[in-house]
């Protein structure tokens, strides 16, 4: 799967984004090692700490059907449906994401212009996960 490929299904899940207090869509796919994908979209809470997030979505969605090898996710949000700024995972999906996502996974963002692909690495350094 492209990553132009991904980034679509991400913008499409966002559109069943539940968003009504920061009136921000954001949208997931999670890319599997099998091929699989599984996404996800933010919904809010009233309560903000009861808020979920796209990313976390996808991998709770992902994880809750057996799969715990990822390649990649895209990550897609706009507060006026242009998709026109990057946009990243918050701390708390890159420390979800760092419990499954070792080696070669990688984020992929858009700018509705171009496209780019980052190392987890690269987003969280130094993860919480050996203790």
């Amino acid at each position: 799967m492209t990553d132009k490929e991904l980034i679509d299904l991400a913008k499409n899940a966002a559109q069943n984004s539940y968003s009504p207090y920061s009136k921000f869509k954001v949208g997931a796919a999670l890319l599997c090692s099998d091929g699989t994908v599984y996404t996800g979209c933010n919904v809010e809470n009233i309560s903000f700490g009861a808020t979920n997030c796209a990313e976390r979505t996808a991998v709770f969605k992902a994880v809750s059907e057996g799969k715990r090898e990822f390649s990649k996710i895209a990550v897609t949000g706009s507060g006026d449906g242009s998709f026109s700024e990057f946009t990243y995972p918050c701390g708390v999906c890159r420390q979800v994401l760092s419990e499954f996502c070792k080696g070669n996974f990688s984020i992929v963002l858009s700018n509705g212009k171009e496209i780019k692909s980052i190392p987890f690495s690269e987003f969280m350094p130094f993860p919480f996960d050996d203790f």
